[in-house]
């Protein structure tokens, strides 16, 4: 997610970071390394200068804080000013109660992922309480209705359709008055799109909206576009008067070129981001979250609440008991292998860890060492797993023969297992050696 740019970044600021004394040059070196770093992830030229020409002036004039490097608060002039840049603070949908329906209006270019963002858009509400219904109102691109019958199906969301129709504010006005009476209270419309902006299209989008009267208008751009998302974005906002952008392909995208100019571009704001083929892979826009990203910072707020959409209270308490009284099996060992491929990828998840990224290479981590464990684990029986120490070598020849590995392999998995087990339960019980855990990771 944005590698290029941060790589760039995050060089650039390591010139600086570390200086106890940085002069003009200092300065004018490294906002030179931001500069080219943001022109090579496609970033306006407009928006360049005016980040460029930001950040010297409040880098130059910034009074030094007590216990903080002037290296330290140049790399927070920059932190702060990519946040300024990418929208300053999180932007929520501004929906009606739950009695009342709330309409969002979808609008795209064909290709930009906005039929598969109307079912992860309402998968998302339905998480949060309510009850939508998706609008096939895309007649123009072949099978656009089928598409979002089938992806109805799938994440089983109700989708209004009318076989055969021509007219998108006919399917508009029987769906709203649908949800309605079937008290539905989000309800999602999928416009239509092009190959490119037109006439044809911004009128019909036009006309739609003028009878939804929709409470977000929202535009779905590719992400890895650049300037040309940023560009559709600013005429759409034009036509419609867009409340909102959602930006899909973003895991995709190592530039950053749009999500860097649209809010300073097109005048609004980014609501979402699509991080994943799957239908729970929407995320809200953080500013503050994808800035610290960007700069090789982390973003620990958003691996705990990808943590707690896994684990609950007191499944975490269970296992911390466990922990402490060295009772955590094979079990709950393949427990957190599934709970953390829930997670996201192992590249994404590294991003969010301050001080992973740039200095661990996720290429190189043995993910097929992770799930041959896994295989190791599932041929084990449910009496194996509560309790290893009874695996003796008949028992470990037929996990292998059974997890298509070597006994060598399963008696590394074990023995692995055990100074798992040990470090967590010295780790559960020392206060002081988790305070230094926490000192060297926020040193990291």
């Amino acid at each position: 997610m944005l590698d290029k740019l941060s790589n760039r970044l995050s060089d650039a600021m390591r010139t600086v970071s570390g200086k106890s004394r940085i002069t003009e040059k200092n300065i004018q070196d490294a906002v030179e390394e931001i500069k080219l770093a943001l022109l090579e992830a496609d970033v306006s030229l407009k928006v360049v200068r005016r980040f460029v020409s930001r950040t010297v002036r409040e880098a130059s004039g910034e009074s030094v804080l007590r216990a903080v490097s002037p290296g330290q608060q140049f790399v927070k002039v920059v932190h702060d000013k990519l946040v300024e840049f990418l929208g300053d603070e999180r932007q929520d949908l501004q929906l009606k109660g739950p009695d009342v329906p709330s309409v969002i209006l979808l609008a795209g270019l064909q290709g930009s992922g906005k039929t598969t963002t109307a079912a992860k858009l309402a998968v998302r509400l339905r998480k949060e309480g309510r009850r939508p219904l998706l609008i096939a109102a895309d007649l123009v691109r072949p099978a656009a209705v089928d598409q979002l019958q089938q992806l109805g199906v799938k994440v089983e969301i109700a989708v209004h359709a009318i076989p055969g129709a021509s007219d998108p504010r006919k399917v508009v006005k029987d769906g709203l008055a649908r949800a309605k009476k079937e008290q539905f209270n989000a309800v999602i419309i999928d416009t239509a799109g092009r190959m490119q902006v037109d006439e044809a299209l911004m009128e019909e989008i036009r006309s739609v909206s003028k009878l939804a009267k929709p409470d977000e208008r929202i535009l779905v751009a590719d992400a890895m576009t650049g300037q040309s998302a940023v560009e559709v974005a600013r005429v759409f906002h034009e036509n419609l008067d867009l409340t909102g952008v959602i930006l899909s392909k973003f895991d995709s995208d190592t530039r950053g070129g749009a999500a860097l100019s649209i809010k300073t571009i097109a005048g609004t704001p980014i609501k979402f981001i699509g991080v994943g083929e799957g239908p729970d892979d929407l995320e809200p826009f953080y500013p503050d979250r994808i800035a610290s990203r960007i700069l090789g910072m982390g973003d620990v707020v958003s691996l705990v609440e990808k943590a707690q959409e896994t684990i609950n209270q007191e499944d975490a308490e269970r296992l911390q008991q466990k922990m402490r009284s060295a009772t955590f099996t094979l079990e709950d060992y393949l427990e957190q292998f599934q709970r953390v491929r829930k997670m996201g990828s192992v590249q994404s998840l590294m991003e969010m860890i301050p001080g992973m990224k740039g200095n661990v290479d996720p290429d190189k981590i043995d993910l097929d060492n992770m799930k041959r464990e896994e295989a190791i684990i599932l041929s084990m029986t449910r009496e194996e797993r509560a309790n290893h120490r009874i695996i003796g070598a008949s028992r470990r020849k037929r996990i292998a023969q059974g997890s298509g590995s070597s006994v060598f392999e399963v008696n590394q998995l074990i023995k692995r297992f055990d100074k798992t087990r040990a470090m967590m339960k010295k780790v559960s019980k020392n206060k002081k050696y988790q305070s230094q855990l926490m000192s060297q990771m926020g040193q990291m």
